[in-house]
């Protein structure tokens, strides 16, 4: 019975000492992450849940959706979060994820870009779509490994955690985490809250539509069909001007093209604006291109007496 108890005990100690304490390496701080690749792994993906500044990604481009859905149908998927949620400094990670200004650009298109749900009214109507989401309910692999689970060692891995040590190790450890003492300090930390202003006020963190709001157009080549020499195109805009705020939400394309040399200045070009697109929208609103007018030029001397 002793000899029983020992072999027991033998046999459960080698297993919490070959068990890895969690399913993959913990994500580096927010500062550090390089960021936008799309995970290809059941398991990179439920560590990119942790991140408050990609996960949104998920829900904004159906491209994005299909990939994460794909991998949130695997039994790994659940197995990676749990092995993932008994970690201390994943918790810290999301909690510096939350805390990261580049949060409010991830989530704010959701309530003012158009374009997040222009791609989704096109995605419900691409017969591809339909065909790669119910792909994945009828994978009869996929299937095998969900009615395999019982049998799966990240399973067992998962469950025989409340016996490894290490991990109440890490959790008595976590207060000492650099994840969770960057998390304390950073509200106290001035340039966080710049940082968090300058994102408000970037048209960008708006979406797509926002981008193009108050930005400098593309400058035309300064040539003989302007009459301006070149060098002396600006972009001067007097905020206190009516007229100048008008310009700003002008329709381009409808103060008509530079007339070629020696042509007579043409009145206006018909433009027709897509009120379905929003790119076009996001066109108006740009400073109005000013030009310099033309200086006369100097009258020739004139010939002397003879």
């Amino acid at each position: 019975m002793k000899l029983n108890t020992k072999v027991r005990a033998m046999t459960v100690s080698v297993m919490l000492a070959t068990m890895p304490v969690f399913a993959d390496t913990p994500p580096a701080a927010p500062a550090s992450q390089a960021a936008t690749a799309s995970p290809t792994t059941p398991e990179g993906w439920a560590q990119m849940m942790w991140d408050f500044t990609r996960n949104p990604a998920v829900m904004k481009e159906p491209k994005v959706f299909v990939p994460w859905m794909s991998a949130a149908t695997e039994p790994s998927f659940y197995t990676a979060l749990g092995m993932q949620s008994l970690d201390p400094s994943y918790w810290g990670f999301m909690a510096n994820t939350m805390m990261d200004p580049k949060m409010y650009g991830a989530w704010m298109p959701f309530m003012t870009d158009p374009n997040v749900y222009m791609k989704w009214l096109a995605a419900t109507m691409d017969p591809n779509f339909y065909t790669a989401v119910l792909t994945q309910f009828t994978d009869p692999a996929k299937m095998m490994r969900w009615m395999m689970m019982p049998m799966d060692p990240k399973v067992w891995g998962l469950m025989m955690q409340s016996l490894n040590p290490a991990m109440y190790l890490k959790w008595m450890m976590a207060p000492l985490d650099p994840r969770w003492m960057q998390a304390m300090i950073a509200p106290v930390n001035p340039n966080i809250y710049m940082s968090w202003l300058g994102a408000m006020m970037n048209p960008a963190s708006y979406g797509d539509l926002w981008k193009g709001f108050l930005t400098v157009p593309a400058q035309p080549a300064a040539t003989a069909a302007y009459g301006v020499p070149s060098g002396t195109a600006s972009y001067a805009f007097n905020p206190f001007d009516p007229n100048a705020w008008s310009r700003v939400f002008a329709v381009p394309g409808t103060t008509g093209a530079p007339p070629a040399a020696g042509a007579a200045p043409a009145t206006s070009t018909p433009y027709l604006i897509n009120p379905f697109d929003p790119n076009s929208w996001a066109q108006i609103w740009q400073l109005p291109y000013v030009t310099t007018p033309a200086q006369p030029a100097a009258a020739a001397p004139a010939p002397a007496a003879k």
